[in-house]
């Protein structure tokens, strides 16, 4: 029998996984959970050969959960089961040591045929998938060429602008004249190629993060 576990914040999905699983007949789930804390604490003590994952949960994620488990006993599978489709997150799945990552779209027949390959040590990873993210790790992201014709000064107003400030409030954090400010925001902007300051903003926090 292989032993599974299930994670979903609703109870219905949970059910539905469950009936679906055991009507299988060589599938037992020994526990099942609707918290990302809990399920961390639980599935190491219950050694299940797989542990069926939710993607987003509201106190964290299952593949948060997945690193955590894997950390304590590497020979639980992890299968991360969600409904966005989301390179970041797959990333960030195949960092986590996942060993398969499928939307909830899918086929039922599907999933158990999944479940059962998982057990066996296979992989659910599109092999270019994979690929593409062994090359992000050896060949980690350079500075986005638009940042390289920043100056320090501008690259910290710009970081202003992420966070919502105006230039007058800019100008006191950098006790600078807001006309000043205004100049140097034109220059960015103008650097990025760019027309107004809310795209600075998203073009910032998109490329960077919300400096701080």
């Amino acid at each position: 029998m292989i032993r599974v576990f299930l994670l979903d914040d609703h109870e219905v999905v949970r059910r539905g996984l469950r009936d679906l699983l055991e009507a299988a007949g060589d599938i037992e789930v020994v526990g099942e959970s609707g918290s990302a804390a809990e399920a961390t604490r639980r599935i190491p003590a219950l050694r299940p050969d797989v542990a069926v994952l939710d993607g987003r949960l509201p106190d964290g994620s299952g593949i948060d959960v997945c690193r955590d488990v894997r950390s304590v006993d590497p020979a639980i599978k992890g299968l991360i089961l969600t409904s966005y489709e989301d390179d970041e997150a797959l990333f960030a799945a195949i960092m986590a040591g996942a060993a398969g990552y499928v939307l909830k779209q899918i086929r039922g027949t599907d999933l158990v045929d999944g479940i059962r390959r998982v057990a066996a040590g296979q992989s659910l990873l599109d092999p270019a998938i994979t690929q593409r993210v062994l090359e992000r790790i050896r060949n980690p992201q350079h500075e986005p060429d638009q940042l390289k014709s920043l100056t320090e000064q501008e690259r910290k107003i710009l970081g202003y602008v992420a966070d919502g400030l105006t230039n007058r409030q800019i100008a006191a954090q950098m006790f600078l004249a807001e006309k000043t400010v205004k100049n140097y925001v034109s220059s960015l902007l103008a650097k990025l190629g760019l027309e107004r300051r809310t795209q600075a903003a998203v073009f910032a926090v998109k490329l960077t993060g919300p400096p701080r």
